[in-house]
């Protein structure tokens, strides 16, 4: 049985000539032995899976606000679409699905309770700035296991680091780019997933309707979430072929996304994008409700910055080594929608 780690080592070899390699990883912040059973990618995969910041994400806010129906995203599902669309990408471009199921399943630990409101709100308040992102990278590498960490690998830390996106567009550097191949398929399979579920689910809620959807974007696109994501993805098959099959020079270490749509696909995917901002990431509705939680993110930090000793033990025992600030913000990061509000009826609203 001894022989199971070298059999998977060599199925590795097989794939695309810049695919990421678990034999050639730059490795985990501390060693310690190696599993005979499974790659390091798959033992990042599975302890991203199974830990607590991942189970959190079933009550985090994707779009809507603690949605009444059953059927809208949270930041899990969310999750599990994104790690779906990259393994697709991944095997089809003949490279590591594990590595690229890992920083998916990873990539979104950080997120705040009520989305992008409650980032805004935390990067307002903490010295330095909060970027969920980065926030991820903090809880897979000092906050979890009682703040131990996981000890990923580098590869799946860097690929966390760098799948955020900007305002600007979908192929905007941003904040970076990832330095393997599977890290920048994953930035792209986060896009392609947000924009067809955010848009199903706010048809769902009557905040828009198909029919508002523009009619070139359709003509292109599909009228379906399945036909979207379809076309999405094999644009971005088709387009990347002639790299990871080696034909054309190794870009990874240019700082460039690699892993894109044609001209033509990024453009209309802007464009769906564009139409989300405008009709209901920034419509009356999404503010409304992410003024409420917003508030309430910003209520619990001011009373745990002023009341400290009230943070949970292990985040207690870092204090005096980092700013309380940030302390306070790791925890509030961690809420989820229905805990941060339920903590805020307890310290603000009078009970009869």
């Amino acid at each position: 049985m001894a022989n199971v780690r070298e059999r998977l080592e060599l199925d590795e070899e097989r794939l695309s000539p810049l695919a990421a390699r678990a034999r050639t990883s730059r490795g985990r912040e501390y060693v310690e032995e190696e599993c005979p059973w499974r790659l390091p990618f798959q033992r990042d995969r599975d302890r991203i899976l199974h830990c607590k910041a991942f189970r959190r994400l079933k009550h985090k806010t994707q779009v809507f606000v603690a949605p009444a129906g059953d059927h809208y995203r949270t930041r899990l599902t969310h999750t599990l679409e994104v790690a779906q669309i990259a393994r697709t990408i991944a095997r089809a471009l003949r490279l590591n699905e594990d590595l690229a199921e890992a920083v998916a399943l990873g990539h979104d630990l950080g997120h705040t309770a009520f989305g992008h409101a409650g980032e805004e709100v935390l990067n307002s308040l903490i010295p330095g700035g909060f970027h969920h992102n980065e926030q991820s990278l903090r809880v897979v590498q000092t906050l979890e296991k009682d703040g131990h960490g996981l000890n990923l690998t580098w590869e799946v830390r860097d690929g966390i680091l760098f799948h955020s996106k900007v305002r600007e567009g979908i192929a905007a550097d941003g904040v970076g780019v990832a330095s393997s191949l599977e890290g920048q398929i994953v930035k792209v399979a986060d896009s392609i997933a947000y924009i067809n579920h955010d848009l199903e689910d706010a048809v769902r809620a009557g905040v828009i309707r198909d029919v508002d959807v523009p009619r070139d974007l359709v003509a292109v696109l599909g009228s379906s979430g399945r036909e979207r994501i379809n076309s999405m993805v094999v644009d971005i098959i088709v387009s990347c072929w002639s790299v990871t099959e080696g034909m054309l020079p190794d870009h990874r270490c240019d700082g460039d996304l690699v892993i894109r749509p044609s001209v033509d696909m990024l453009a209309h995917m802007d464009a769906l994008r564009e139409f989300l901002f405008q009709r209901v990431y920034l419509s009356r509705f999404a503010r409304d409700e992410a003024a409420k939680g917003g508030h309430v993110m910003r209520e619990l930090f001011h009373h745990f910055v002023a009341l400290s000793d009230e943070l949970p033990e292990e985040l207690l025992c870092r204090k005096g080594t980092e700013p309380v600030e940030r302390l306070v913000g790791d925890y509030v990061a961690s809420m989820t929608d229905r805990y941060a509000v339920k903590l805020y009826r307890e310290l603000f609203v009078p009970e009869g």
